[in-house]
């Protein structure tokens, strides 16, 4: 089993291996968010399980976050060699003064780990293999005995490495195998593991466990299903947030706001048969966006069911703490017992899309 880049970094960093800041984005939005709360300089990085991302052109980097959102959109259309890219790690751009390739694999010929390690770290490090293979050097473990700082230590100096970073280089070494050796794994590796002002970092990360183990290892395979965004989530420049199950109807809602003098403050498409879990998640998104004075939830139940849409509903207002107005247009699959539970919350609601559009910006011209 594989495990996506920003997974590996997670793992490495609970056994005392540093890596770069950074967050996980879905979407060229998110990509600016991430960009703008660090306020540096990043790296964005897709995430993929095969090798060979950074020469395909999937690693870019971004001065600033207009730079990310366009560099993320590009990314998020790229295909490299047959996975499609569906997420990013955005981290902050390193100053990188070295760079190492270290890697723990197995050695099927003699049956042991081996640990291989250069100075010269890189997307080149395979053809360094064929060019020069004496400047990677290699150091078989007895899986029967316990690895011991002053081996891995070892490794360092042979690499070559400045003597004031032996010791450091060493450490690293120790933690990758014992990442290595705790998870069954077929391959631990860090390239590049770079040195900067902070001291040396992980900037890459791959992690591969055997198959086999992997009911010994339960919450590594949750941590690796990456989940697919419940929505789609765009910011406009509006203060009425509109909610739509479909793209269609979205942009139906944001044209009725726009006829009747509003001004979109979201397009937040949930999608058809959005469950109950997937209405509060959205509601709760706009209702904590500072823009937002008004809400225009539009739904026309087909698969999405108008009782899971009026729970979710009322779940997210318990549970808001920002009270704003909320403008539903609901009908559609069991839209009686929806209207029922609306009613009986005291929520108000419309059947006609119109008159919901109508009545958000009145309510949101009331406001001024």
């Amino acid at each position: 089993m594989k495990f996506f880049e920003h997974n590996a970094k997670k793992i490495f960093k609970k056994y005392g291996i540093n890596i770069l800041e950074g967050h996980v984005a879905y979407s060229p939005e998110e990509a600016v968010e991430i960009a703008t709360e660090m306020g540096v300089p990043v790296a964005l990085k897709s995430q993929v399980l095969t090798g060979g991302r950074g020469k395909a052109g999937g690693i870019k980097f971004a001065d600033n976050p207009g730079e990310a959102f366009e560099i993320a959109g590009n990314l998020l259309d790229l295909e490299i060699k047959g996975e499609k890219v569906k997420h990013l790690l955005v981290e902050k751009k390193a100053n990188i003064k070295e760079e190492y390739f270290l890697t723990v694999s197995i050695d099927r010929s003699n049956k042991k780990p081996i640990i291989m390690a250069s100075v010269e770290g890189g997307v080149d490090i395979e053809q360094l293999a064929i060019d020069s293979p004496e400047k990677i050097i290699k150091y078989h473990v007895n899986p029967l005995e316990e690895f011991l700082p002053y081996e891995a230590r070892e490794i360092a100096r042979k690499m070559g490495v400045e003597s004031n970073l032996i010791s450091s280089v060493g450490s690293i070494i120790l933690k990758l195998y014992n990442v290595f050796d705790k998870y069954d794994a077929q391959i631990a590796e860090i390239n590049p593991l770079i040195l900067t002002d902070e001291g040396l970092i992980a900037a890459d990360a791959k992690l591969e466990i055997e198959n086999d183990s992997l009911f010994r290892h339960k919450e590594l395979m949750e941590a690796n299903n990456f989940k697919q965004k419940d929505f789609a989530f765009v910011k406009l420049d509006g203060d009425i947030a509109v909610i739509g199950n479909g793209a269609g109807l979205t942009l139906t809602g944001m044209d009725m706001i726009k006829l009747n003098g509003g001004k979109p403050a979201t397009f937040l498409d949930i999608g058809g048969g959005a469950s109950e879990n997937t209405i509060k998640k959205a509601l709760s998104l706009v209702l904590n966006y500072a823009p937002v004075k008004v809400v225009f939830l539009n739904v026309l139940g087909g698969i999405t069911r108008a009782d899971d849409v009026a729970k979710g509903v009322i779940n997210a207002l318990n549970s808001s703490k920002r009270k704003i107005n909320i403008v539903i247009r609901l009908t559609g699959t069991n839209e009686e017992e929806g209207q029922r539970l609306l009613e009986e919350a005291g929520i108000p609601f419309e059947i006609s899309m119109e008159k919901a559009a109508k009545k958000a910006v009145e309510i949101r011209n009331s406001l001024v």
